[in-house]
């Protein structure tokens, strides 16, 4: 889905921090973000007819972008503020740059995570220093006990996105992309509570109006939690109830305040991926660019392979950021195996067979006429509905694509069997 939004590429400054802001906030953030690295991705401009560059943020000390609007939001307080220390809400990246940021500037840091977080993530924080606090089931629960910790404590809240400090360190990245790639076209940024997309937004239209150009800024957001396309028809910060996602780092019911008036004034478009999306752009990543990205940080590679990006009219290059890559390896192992399956290159077929020897070997043998790899076998005859004189076959097979796959149900049909497509 595409929600295009009213913008005047030469409006500047926005309702955020202006060009200065964010110019200043570089010469902080610099003190410990590392510039990290763009990558040309061949298949990704095959698929949009343009040159596509990857932004790699996920390569980022922490494992994210995060860094850059914690320290530049820890650098701003005082010492009276610093001595009662800071506290913080995050399912991840937010909690490690601010875990981070307090460590490197001698701050104490409390930080609240969800009980279901993951363990790296969890163990990366506390790693950096954090005494960390489990609460909530989802984030916003984890938003509301750090709330209540700072009222009660006096340490400052470090908000995830929607303030000044935070945006104008975000925004840095914006700036990096305009040196490293001086001819961008557009850039495609995720979007959760849209820290970073205000502030990368933010720095590029303001510039490329100081230069008297445009550059297109487009934000992603997961389809199971888009807050932004709600809050833009509405005219106004819009709360949703989120969807399961795979897409966590970016699962945010309501945008920010400050978030949502940069947006609507400066980001030309909002589009949403779905899960299959999300899982195949994962996996593009991994086969072809060599890559470890989260979700969250994978859904604007996901909105070009959707075909949800329009190649620029100009020559100039894509940029897409990857947000982060902070990704549970147990997570990894089902999206690689969600992500084979989206892209027609897993399958997992119910079959129903005759109880009488050589049932098996039958099927392996056609599996094998074409060429279909057999990964793993279930053969029982204890499943519900089966007749006493039938067993039943899961296969699970690897596939090279669309008409591989059909071919391989074709095949089974023609031989009298009724293979069941299965859902992983």
């Amino acid at each position: 889905m595409r929600v295009d939004t009213a913008t005047d590429p030469t409006r500047t400054p926005f309702a955020g921090p202006g060009l200065d802001e964010i110019e200043a906030a570089r010469a902080i953030v610099a003190r410990v973000a590392q510039p990290t690295p763009l990558e040309t991705s061949r298949y990704l401009t095959d698929v949009l007819g343009a040159p596509v560059i990857l932004k790699c943020e996920n390569l980022q000390r922490t494992g994210s972008y995060k860094i850059r609007g914690a320290y530049n939001r820890l650098s701003k307080l005082n010492a009276e503020e610093r001595a009662r220390g800071v506290v913080a809400a995050s399912a991840g990246n937010h909690a490690q740059g601010v875990a981070f940021a307090a460590r490197e500037l001698g701050i104490h840091a409390t930080i609240f995570m969800p009980v279901g977080v993951a363990i790296p993530k969890f163990q990366a924080t506390r790693a950096y220093g954090a005494d960390v606090v489990l609460s909530g089931s989802i984030v916003d629960e984890t938003l509301r006990a750090a709330a209540d910790f700072a009222a009660e404590t006096g340490a400052v809240l470090i908000p995830p996105f929607d303030h000044r400090d935070v945006i104008a360190g975000q925004g840095t990245l914006g700036l990096e992309i305009l040196d490293d790639v001086p001819d961008v076209q557009t850039i495609v940024v995720p979007i959760g509570g849209g820290g970073l997309i205000s502030g990368v937004a933010s720095a590029v239209k303001q510039r490329a109006a100081r230069e008297g150009r445009t550059v297109r800024v487009i934000g992603v957001q997961a389809a199971n939690a888009a807050a932004y396309p709600a809050s833009l028809a509405a005219g106004e910060p819009t709360e949703i109830g989120l969807v399961a996602t795979i897409a966590d780092g970016i699962a945010v019911s309501r945008p920010g305040a400050l978030n949502f008036e940069i947006i609507r004034d400066a980001v030309d478009a909002v589009v949403t991926v779905t899960e299959d999306d999300i899982a195949r752009a994962l996996l593009v990543l991994l086969e072809r660019a060599k890559l470890v990205v989260e979700p969250a940080g994978a859904v604007g590679v996901a909105a070009i392979l959707a075909g949800l990006i329009p190649a620029p009219d100009a020559a100039g290059p894509v940029v897409a950021i990857l947000s982060g890559g902070n990704i549970d390896p147990l997570l990894m192992q089902r999206v690689i195996a969600h992500g084979l399956a989206a892209s027609d290159r897993y399958l997992r077929l119910s079959i129903m067979l005759p109880d009488r020897p050589g049932q098996l070997a039958r099927i392996a043998e056609i599996l094998a006429g074409v060429n279909a790899n057999v990964v793993e076998v279930l053969h029982t005859r204890h499943g519900n509905g089966l007749q006493l004189s039938q067993v039943e076959l899961v296969v699970s097979v690897e596939t090279r694509g669309t008409e591989h796959r059909q071919q391989v149900i074709k095949v089974l049909r023609s031989a009298g069997y009724d293979p069941v497509l299965e859902e992983e």
